[in-house]
This record gives C-alpha cells, structure tokens and sequence, in this order.
C-alpha cells in the first residue's frame, strides 16, 4: 500500500502533536509535585545566593587600631575619678602585672639563651601574621583603609582577659561621656566588639560553648548597654550631623575627611551589631539591641553588603521572634524598605513573602496571633510602594491560579493535597488582605478578580461536608473583598449549601469540642456528632447575615434576599432538631422585617432606578445611625460567635494543660520504673505548684 508525500506529512504532524501533548502532560504532572509557593521569585531577586553573606559570620573580623596613649588605661586599670585624678591599681591588678613581668624576664631568657628558638618565634609570628592579613574582612576590599587589627579565633576571648574589667570599661565610659575622648570610645568599641563575638564562642549571655572563660554578666551589660545607648550619638556628634539626617547626606560624607576617621568606628558597630543579632537568643537583648540599631539606620547607606546582612537578619527575627522582637524587627525593616532604594524595598518585601510562607505551613491555635502580625505588617510594608508590591503580588497569585488549575484538570491526589493545606489558604489570604486594604488607594481591580476566581475554584474543588472549614474560609474572604470594594460578589449559593450536607441520624451524641479555625478539614467521626450539624447551622447563619449586613441598606436587598429565605423556610420545614429551628426562624423574621423597611423607604423615593447617585445615596443616613433592626441582630449573632469561640479555646487550653501533667506524671513513673533519680521541680514550676495551692 503506498502513501501520498501528503499523507506521510499529515502522519508525522500528527506523531509530533501526540509526543507534544505527552510531554506536556507529564510536565504538568511533574509541575504539581514541584510547583511551592515560596519559589516564585528567582534568587536573583530573591538574594539567596549565599556568595553575598557576610564574613562577619566567621568572626575573623579584627580590632580597630587603639592609640598607644588609652591601652595603659585598660592593661594598669588606671581609672579616673571624678576629677580625672589618677587612682593606684588594686592588689589584685598589682599581682597580674608582676606575674606577667616575670614571664617576659623568663622569655627573654629562653631567648638569650637557645637563638635558634627566637627565629623559630620571629618566623612563626611572621606565618601568623600573613595568614590573618590574607583573611582581614572588608565589604568593598578596603582592607588598608578601615584601620582594624585582624585576629586569630581565640582573640575575643584574649581581649577580654587581658583589658575588660570593669573599672576599665567605668574608666572609658567616663572619658567618652564627659571628655568626648576618641580614642577611649575606640577601646569601648573594640571591648563591644569582643563582647558581641564572645557569646558565639563560650558558655556565656549569648550563646554556648566550650574551652573559653566566663564573661563578667555587669560587665558585659555595661560594654552593651554604653555602647548601644551613645554610640549613635558620638558618631553624629564627630561628623557634625543632625539626629534627622537622611540616606543622602551620609552618601555625601563621603569625600569628607572627618568621614574617612569615622568610617571604620561605624563600620565595626554595626558588624558587632549584627553578629551578636545573628548569635543572641535573650529576648530583652534583642529587643534593646534592635531598638538602638535602628536609631543608626542611616549609616547603612554606606555599607550595601551590610545592608543585605540586616534585612536577612532582620527578617528571621520578625519571622521567628517573640512579640516585642518581631516587632522592632519589622520596624527596622519598614525603615530599610522606605529610606532606601526600591532594590532594597524587592530584597523586605520578597524575602518576608518567603519568611510568611514557610511558617504558615501548621495552624495552632497559639499561633494565630503571631500570623496575623505577621500578615499585617507585611501588607503594611506593601503598602509602602503599591506599585512594585503589586507586580509581586500578581506573580503569587498567579502561581496559586496555576496549582488551582493543575489541581482541578488532574484531580491527584498531589495537587488536591497541595491547595488543601494551610500554607495555600494562608497565602490566599494574604493577598486578600492585601487587596482589601490597598484597592481605594491603588488599581487593583485585575488582582481582585483572578482572587476571586481562585477563591470560587477552591469551593468547587472540595465541595463535601468534611471541607466545612475551607468552605466557611472562602466565603470569609467573598465577604471581606466584597465589604472592601463595595463590589456585591454573590456568595450565598456557597451558603446554602452547607444547610444541604446529610448528617448521619444513626449517632446523635455529642462530640469533643473542635475548633474550625486550626483546621482546613473535619476528621470523619466529627462528621457523625450532633456538633457537626449544630456547626453547619450556625456557621451559615453568622455568614450569611455578615454577608447581608453589607447590602441591608441597599435599594435591591428584598429582591437580594428573596431565594436566600425560600431555602431556609425549606430548611426549618424538614429540621427535626427544635434549637436550630429557633435559630433559623429567628433570623427569617429578621431579614423579612428588613426587608419591609427597605420596600417601605423605596416607595417613597422619586428617583429613577437609573439614577446612579441616587440609588448610591439611599438610605445612607440610617446606614450611618446603625439603628435599624437586622444591623442590631448582626451584632448580636457576631457578639455570641466571638464568646463560643472563646470558650472553644479556654477548653482546649484546659485540656492540653491536663494532657501534658498527665505526660509529665508518666515520665516520672517511668524513671522510677528504670531506678534512676526524679529530677527536681524546677522554680517555675514550684511558683506554679504553689499558685494552684499544691
């Protein structure tokens, strides 16, 4: 049988669009699985490439050079007093110094006595001395100018036991407060220098370790606490700068000699800084040392790889810290993101975004608070620059539109895992916060209808009763875009559905309390309680009312509400259980006394339906008084919803608390058991033993 030169090139077109087509459906199944969230951005934008991190990170940063004149002052604790006399060194200091003179009389001797030991010595200095040189550390390879001594890694802990004591540290504090004295305020710079890096080191304030000797707690808060405090100020004093001065002013100095003398003091304060934000895990700490750094901010202007180093920082802290932590963390960046260029402003805004996505994976009750911070004050900071922050938002919700896509063409079990899961729905609601507060101050029409869009999918996608959480969440964000924008976004045939889920008649029992708002899915015993239909009720009540609260003013609310009351009607006809019944015929008389008003007001108008401004305008006068009706049962429905919710809460806290003395008694039978020692309570818990009166 032979073919036409036509025939054989149809074949062939037909054999590539089949290998296209597989090939493009095994790479949409190769893209559910390795499609994330947090990899939207490239690491070009995103600054990931850890070729940039700083080497302060290593701590073999050095000293600043010291003038011969100060160093006596901290090696013979020679303090001043209060009218800069000069004191004797104490007992102590006195045997030190000669304990060290007679290692220098026995050195000298070893040397005199075997020459070939000394050049040993001179030749090992100079090996040490070339290898420090070569990994000296310097932002903008600078290492002639910053004027810093490098050192070995045992050098904090060689600083600290030979100069920092405390009468030396009064000693400088004194020369730098009431003198201006620079070369002091360098000695205390290089002591905050070796404080800062010896928590990494040693069992110490910062951090832990081993093989290095104790910091003195009052001196080290001394070293931290002057330093923190005056530095800033010294710094502006010697430039001859205000306390207000901006980004470009610093950028300026830069030509300027006082500049190229302060230069390296700056520098080092701000590394130590850093590091020690890096090393620290004191709350009080971080909170005060952010708090002061971020009176320097400015002077980051000088220093771009530094700049990075702070927003990576500073962003692991807003992330991860406690309250008062994150807090000052997100005002660092606020301030890096605003009084910066905009490079600055994509590095906060994307490597937050990152940060967000990769600790809203899980939902515990305990930490809904701290996402929320979390939500808001990136959206704040988007806020800043609408237009870039709008740019990234579209790619994000672009990315959610594509796994939303994915999942509802291939039904797996990947995709469908993927968009049910928290940090999915975490992200939607992200950039519906964002939406709805941003949309009067910026042309976000195209993002609110692709979010809508993807919020529909989602309730499409697991219509089922055991999605009774993700549904209540979808209409959730309906409402809040709708409130908004003032955009009606129908929502109620999302409602009613939940009236419609079948609840099983053979259990009727109660089941254990369950909070909606930890989870996105119901288990499958839930499902069989009298909770889960007592839930379905009163969830479609709260939103639906919330939903009609936003258009119980408007002139089309009776025709709004019309098929909303023929279903519940339907609804209270077949429920057997007389409570929700109660409920439900309570909000019927209420959105039909509304409905009533609104008819009896619109009798009374003249204008045309197609009078635009007019029909804006109805009834906003009582809008404004909140007097009416079905405005009062809404709060009262909103007021009985936050208290059962709040209840919910005080029962699981309850429970866990039980949960976990139940684990701790067990424990402590088991070591009995194994017939090693009980521990001992510790004073938190005795405080907590005596407090129940145990």
């Amino acid at each position: 049988m032979q073919f036409s030169v036509e025939d054989q090139r149809d074949a062939a077109e037909n054999e590539e669009e089949n290998v296209e087509l597989s090939t493009r459906r095994n790479s949409e199944n190769g893209d559910i699985e390795d499609m994330s969230l947090e990899a939207i951005f490239s690491e070009d934008e995103s600054d990931e490439d850890e070729g940039d991190v700083d080497v302060d990170d290593s701590g073999s940063d050095g000293y600043l050079s010291e003038d011969s004149n100060c160093l006596p002052i901290a090696e013979s604790e020679i303090h001043l007093g209060e009218n800069g006399a000069a004191g004797k060194p104490s007992a102590q200091n006195q045997e030190i110094l000669l304990e060290l003179e007679n290692k220098k009389k026995k050195l000298s001797r070893l040397k005199a006595k075997d020459p070939g030991f000394s050049k040993f010595l001179e030749s090992h200095d100079k090996g040490l001395k070339s290898f420090r040189n070569e990994n000296a550390y310097s932002d903008e390879d600078e290492r002639s100018d910053d004027g810093m001594q490098s050192m070995d890694e045992d050098g904090p802990h060689l600083y600290l036991n030979k100069l920092l004591t405390s009468s030396a540290i009064n000693s400088w504090c004194h020369l730098v407060k009431e003198q201006h004295n620079a070369s002091a305020f360098i000695s205390l710079l290089n002591a905050y220098r070796a404080a800062c890096h010896y928590g990494a080191e040693s069992t110490g304030i910062l951090g832990s370790g081993s093989g290095a000797p104790m910091l003195d707690c009052e001196t080290f808060c001394k070293i931290l606490m002057f330093v923190l405090r005056e530095a800033d100020d010294v710094f502006r004093e010697m430039l001859g700068i205000s306390s207000n001065c901006k980004r470009d002013t610093i950028l300026g100095l830069k030509n300027n000699s006082k500049w190229k003398t302060v230069r390296p003091l700056i520098k080092s304060y701000l590394r130590s800084t850093l590091f020690m934000l890096n090393q620290a895990t004191d709350s009080e700490i971080l909170a005060f040392s952010l708090n002061r750094l971020r009176t320097s901010i400015v002077f980051f202007a000088a220093f771009p790889l530094l700049i990075r180093r702070l927003i990576k920082i500073a962003v692991h802290l807003w992330a991860t810290g406690e309250e008062t932590v994150s807090f000052h963390s997100f005002l660092i960046l606020q301030d890096v993101a605003s009084g910066f260029s905009s490079d600055c402003f994509d590095l906060c805004l994307i490597k937050m975004y990152k940060a967000f996505i990769g600790h809203c994976k899980f939902a515990e009750p305990a930490l809904f608070k701290h996402l929320q911070f979390l939500r808001n004050s990136f959206v704040e900071l988007c806020s800043q620059d609408l237009l870039r922050s709008s740019n990234k938002a579209k790619v994000s919700i672009n990315n959610l539109s594509r796994i939303l896509q994915l999942g509802l063409q291939t039904k797996k079990k990947e995709a469908v895992k993927k968009i049910c899961s928290w940090q999915y729905a975490n992200c939607i609601d992200l950039w519906v916060t964002y939406i709805s507060h941003c949309i009067h101050d910026y042309d976000l029409q195209p993002l609110l209808y692709i979010i809508i869009q993807i919020i529909n999918g989602m309730a499409t996608l697991f219509p089922g009763p055991r999605y009774l959480p993700l549904r209540c969440k979808c209409i959730e964000w309906l409402n809040h875009l709708s409130s908004s924008s003032g955009i009606f976004i129908p929502v109620t045939s999302l409602m009613l559905d939940v009236l419609e889920y079948k609840v099983s008649k053979e259990v009727g029992k109660p089941g254990k309390d369950f909070n909606f708002s930890s989870a996105v899915k119901l288990p499958k015993h839930w499902l069989k309680s009298r909770n889960f239909r007592e839930d379905c009720v009163f969830s479609a009540i709260e939103l639906l009312s919330a939903h009609f609260a936003q258009w119980s003013y408007h002139i089309s609310f009776p025709e709004l509400a019309t098929i909303p009351l023929i279903h519940l009607r339907k609804f209270q006809e077949k429920s057997d259980v007389e409570s929700l019944r109660r409920v439900v015929k309570r909000f019927i008389d209420v959105v039909e006394q509304n409905i009533e008003f609104v008819k009896k007001k619109r009798d009374e108008v003249a204008f045309s339906p197609n009078d635009q401004q007019s029909v804006e305008a109805f009834l906003q006068l009582e809008k404004c008084s909140g007097n009416t009706p079905f405005t009062q049962y809404y709060r009262s429905v909103m007021e009985k919803a936050a208290s059962r919710s709040l209840i919910m809460n005080e029962n699981k806290s309850f429970l866990e608390q039980k949960k976990q003395k139940r684990k701790r008694g067990q424990n402590i039978v088991d070591v009995r058991a194994n017939g090693e020692k009980v521990p001992e309570k510790s004073k938190v818990d005795q405080a907590v033993s005596v407090k129940d009166g145990k």
